[in-house]
């Protein structure tokens, strides 16, 4: 199956689902923000994450992924970046997890749709990681003689961007439905201290991240 000067179409949407489907940052933040603010909470996130890989994919289309690749100051400042503001994520997290219970009829502040999209385009807008995987992932399903190749790269990054939306929207809507367990109170809690635990792991490997 081939379009746009693509080819391996099936193998391409099977590679998006495997990296869709392994446990990461998009991930634990979708779960995360489910799971305090409900679903609304969980689709902004979603939103946020993808304009973030919309964000990548016409970078890595017109060259600043490939600035990234060959300009160690510019990949350093753009992962210091997305790990300081990791461990921000990290910090809420942690705050959340520790603080107390609220009583039944004490007043909640439920976080905004606005917010929750910010904080899920910076988080993956703010990961060279990702510019350097787009990179070297999508040019694998263009043609060598591709009359029109960074038409080809964009289609395949929306594509990534779709079926990757459509997998983080299933997720979303799997972890609303666990938010009405019982044990939803302490499963937050764990999720929120675990979540802080693996997004202050995710900020130090890319602070010591290098290029390839």
């Amino acid at each position: 199956m081939s379009l746009l000067g693509t080819h391996d179409l099936l193998l391409f949407a099977a590679t998006v689902f495997v990296l869709n489907a392994t446990p990461g940052v998009d991930m634990a933040l979708t779960v995360g923000a489910t799971l305090r603010g409900g679903w609304r909470q969980g689709v902004a996130v979603v939103l946020g994450i993808n304009l973030g890989c919309v964000f990548h994919t016409f970078a890595a289309a017109f060259g600043l992924a490939a600035l990234l690749a060959a300009s160690a100051e510019a990949f350093t400042v753009v992962k210091f970046l997305g790990a300081a503001y990791l461990l921000y994520v990290a910090w809420g997290m942690a705050r959340a997890g520790l603080r107390p219970a609220l009583a039944a009829d004490e007043p909640r502040v439920p976080p905004t749709f606005g917010r929750g999209v910010w904080q899920g385009l910076l988080t993956n807008a703010l990961n060279p990681k990702v510019a350097l995987f787009y990179l070297a992932l999508l040019p694998q399903f263009i043609d060598a003689d591709a009359p029109h190749k960074t038409l080809a790269f964009v289609f395949l990054g929306l594509w990534f961007v779709v079926q990757g939306g459509l997998f983080s929207l299933a997720l979303v809507l799997l972890t609303a439905l666990a938010r009405h367990l019982p044990a939803r109170r302490a499963l937050g809690r764990v999720l929120n201290l675990s979540g802080a635990g693996l997004f202050t792991f995710l900020a130090v490997r890319l602070a010591l991240a290098e290029r390839h």
